[in-house]
């Protein structure tokens, strides 16, 4: 009866070995199997990782342009700043020049004018002055022709006298005519009030009768030339008369009139 257990127990024992081979064999394919899901895992976290960094090497790329972009732009803009600045003071430098020009042409038109405006009267006055000196020598010479006259007038005797007298006062007449076209005229003040502007008392005679201060007689003529007198009137003066009586605003209304 032993025979039969040994039997099984060799029976057991063989089969054992069979079912450990069996379990080891089924551990190596799970083993293969997960062995073979791990790298393609692996291949994909690697591939993320890749286009991460990819990504991340492109943003730090535009990043970078950007900030070489910026800089550029920004050194740009200051050359332009500092080039409109010169500009500006350029500008700023023209106008001041141009003001300073302005002004100085309009000193020197001034200056023009004043010149222009004093030579043109320097040389009115030069002309004034030469007719004035050719009229004051020629009064002596008038004053002979007035006395040659007068004198020669009063004797009526010689009648070729009196003719040359008469020629000799048409030629006084033409000169007094000639220095009337240049404004001198003559200052005959008979009968008028003293002035002491123009005439020159030489002498005094009483008269009651005529007003005070009049000229009583002229010894000779005096000459204006236009608003200047060139030559005062020697005259004589009344005194003992009564007083001028002063002139009212009416009566120089109308003696203006």
């Amino acid at each position: 009866m032993r025979v039969p257990i040994e039997v099984e127990d060799e029976k057991n024992e063989a089969v054992e070995p069979e079912t450990e081979t069996a379990e080891a064999e089924g551990a190596t394919v799970a083993d293969e199997a997960a062995g073979a899901e791990e790298p393609e895992m692996d291949e994909e976290a690697e591939e993320r990782a890749r286009v991460e960094a990819a990504i991340r090497a492109g943003e730090e790329a535009a990043e970078r342009e950007l900030a070489a972009d910026a800089g550029k732009i920004r050194e740009e803009r200051d050359e332009l700043q500092k080039k409109l600045s010169d500009v500006e003071d350029q500008i700023e430098a023209a106008k001041k020049e141009a003001a300073d020009a302005t002004e100085r042409m309009l000193r020197l038109q001034a200056d023009w004018e004043n010149y222009r405006r004093r030579t043109a009267a320097e040389r009115i006055a030069e002309k004034e002055r030469a007719a004035e000196s050719l009229v004051t020598n020629l009064l002596p010479v008038i004053d002979d022709i007035e006395r040659a006259i007068e004198h020669a007038g009063a004797t009526d005797e010689n009648e070729q006298l009196k003719q040359f007298v008469e020629g000799v006062s048409a030629v006084h007449t033409k000169m007094l005519a000639v220095l009337a076209k240049e404004g001198v005229e003559p200052i005959d003040p008979a009968g008028e009030p003293f002035e002491p502007l123009s005439h020159q008392a030489v002498g005094r005679v009483e008269d009651k009768e005529a007003y005070d201060e009049t000229v009583a007689q002229v010894y000779q003529k005096g000459y204006k030339m236009g608003d200047k007198v060139i030559r005062t009137a020697m005259v004589t003066v009344t005194y003992g008369g009564p007083k001028r009586p002063a002139k009212q605003e009416g009566d120089v209304e109308k003696s203006e009139e």
